[in-house]
């Protein structure tokens, strides 16, 4: 543990930094989540993801992590309410379906850990950088359905929020207040930036002439898929 993470002190008690050696391992594993979004095959032996794909996956990600610095509100113990950064991450799922997504949200929270770590253990790091961005992913699950673009960035709030909770009670459940329980503290710390953040999003989302750019540019990104369709039916 030592050789990726070097011990600290701050205000908030014992935290972690990463060490060089973990930055690189971080690198490391992002690669590692690009190459399965990239080669991963289905047992049919399709599924392979094409230039195109991974470019629009890739543009995506770059978006929502140049948004996450665009904060309105930041938390004392990590969480903040961002410019719309987490929609664009369940935009990916929205576009190519979760198999992508799920990649794609975990490549993300590897980014936000290189970028702004806050760290106790490195179940703590799992829990709240892999699983909890990795859960913006299940927005891909409602990528053929309808309004699947709202359904699936609500479900993929959902799921980070699900993890979210469960760091809080498992690795913060001593920052409760006195008589609180550590669950009741924890949905309400993390409701307070994922919640205004998710309904401000819901609310642009609904705008007409957003929802359709953002559905024209779906279309686009699945064009030539389209058009294979079209020439084999």
């Amino acid at each position: 543990m030592n050789l990726f993470l070097e011990e600290i002190s701050s205000d908030e008690g014992v935290v972690y930094n990463l060490t060089p050696m973990g930055y690189a391992g971080l690198v490391f594993m992002i690669l590692a989540a690009l190459a399965i979004m990239s080669f991963f095959v289905n047992k049919d032996g399709k599924g392979k993801l094409s230039i195109k794909q991974i470019t629009v996956s890739g543009l995506c990600l770059a978006l929502a992590f140049v948004l996450s610095h665009f904060k309105f509100a930041k938390l004392p113990m990590g969480g903040s309410i961002t410019l719309f950064s987490m929609f664009f991450v369940t935009y990916i799922g929205y576009i190519y379906g979760p198999r992508v997504s799920i990649a794609s949200g975990i490549a993300y929270g590897l980014l936000q850990l290189i970028e702004d770590p806050y760290i106790v253990s490195i179940p703590q790091l799992f829990c709240d950088y892999i699983l909890a961005f990795g859960a913006l992913g299940l927005g891909g699950l409602f990528y053929e359905k309808k309004y699947g673009m709202i359904k699936g960035y609500i479900a993929g709030v959902l799921g980070r929020y699900f993890f979210a909770i469960l760091s809080g009670v498992i690795f913060f459940a001593y920052y409760a207040p006195e008589g609180t329980s550590p669950l009741v503290y924890s949905i309400t710390y993390n409701a307070t930036y994922i919640v205004p953040e998710c309904i401000i999003t819901v609310i642009v989302l609904c705008v007409p002439v957003v929802k359709s750019t953002l559905k024209r540019i779906k279309m686009e990104a699945n064009e030539k898929d389209i058009r294979k369709a079209v020439q084999l039916g």
